[in-house]
């Protein structure tokens, strides 16, 4: 369920993987010398190259993917709205513009019990904030503005780039480690063999090398939520981010004793995670922070 950012691992490990496996076999970027060792020179610049396109390729299809996958319904401020989206709408706005925006993000609503919201997008001008129906049904307005406040802050700080520039990096060490790994373990067999077994074994490393390179992400993610907070504070005021800091985990400890699963966009879950493989801090760690701030 952690949507907005595992949503992006995903699209990247599936877009690396594909990119990297037509280079293969179409020997565009070989990196084996004549001798049958690797060039590392040549494998760093064709890890960079997949490593790179996988994750930019991954944002500029963040916004499309998220509306289609969450099947968001965008709120044109021209269209004929309802009472409550055209609040919705007007509070995004002012939030952006108080912000400092200089274009509005599109809002969007989508069908869900849970209580969520996301931000996403390839770059400020191109960005999208979506809430859940059943965050506007179940919080009050300063919760919601306090949320909105948050994802928002996601927007204003860049997240989604900075985050590509470090998948970058991580991309270019998981091809650089997969293909050294399966060039070792080809060795290993028979020389008519070697090609399908290089091949097998650069996808099996790859996603192995992926998974735990995604830590690394997440471990990223988890640092950014605490500076969204503070600028959620800022732009929406503390006491009413707090507000919606607490009405999220006093949802998150009902869905828990009900044994049902939450959202994690602000770490909501219905499970205990491995902070490992956790997209957010603890809220009550995010509360003390703000409170201290």
């Amino acid at each position: 369920m952690m949507k907005r950012i595992l949503l992006f691992i995903l699209t990247n490990l599936l877009v690396m993987l594909t990119i990297g496996i037509i280079l293969s076999v179409f020997g565009v970027g070989s990196y084996l010398n004549e001798s049958g060792s690797v060039n590392l020179m040549s494998l760093l610049i064709f890890s960079a190259i997949v490593g790179f396109t996988g994750a930019f390729i991954s944002l500029a299809m963040s916004r499309i993917m998220a509306k289609w996958m969450m099947r968001v319904r965008v709120l044109k401020p021209e269209a004929n709205l309802s009472h409550g989206e055209r609040q919705l709408v007007e509070m995004v706005h002012r939030l952006s513009r108080s912000a400092g925006l200089m274009h509005m993000p599109q809002v969007g609503i989508y069908e869900s019990h849970e209580v969520n919201a996301f931000a996403t997008g390839p770059s400020k001008k191109r960005s999208l904030v979506a809430v859940s129906t059943g965050l506007l049904q179940e919080m009050d307005a300063d919760a919601v503005e306090g949320i909105v406040a948050h994802e928002v802050a996601h927007i204003v700080n860049g997240d989604m780039v900075t985050m590509t520039l470090l998948q970058g990096v991580v991309n270019t060490f998981v091809v650089f480690l997969s293909r050294l790994a399966a060039w070792a373990v080809a060795r290993l067999v028979k020389e008519e063999l070697a090609w399908i077994v290089h091949l097998i074994a650069v996808i099996v490393f790859q996603i192995a090398f992926s998974i735990l390179g995604s830590m690394v992400v997440l471990a990223f993610s988890r640092y950014r939520e605490f500076h969204a907070d503070a600028g959620g504070a800022h732009l929406a005021g503390k006491d009413k981010m707090i507000h919606a800091l607490r009405g999220l985990q006093r949802h998150t400890d009902r869905m828990r004793d009900s044994q049902q699963t939450a959202i994690s966009t602000l770490q909501i879950s219905g499970k205990k995670r491995s902070a490992l493989f956790s997209t957010h801090p603890d809220l009550e760690d995010r509360i003390r922070r703000l409170q201290a701030s």
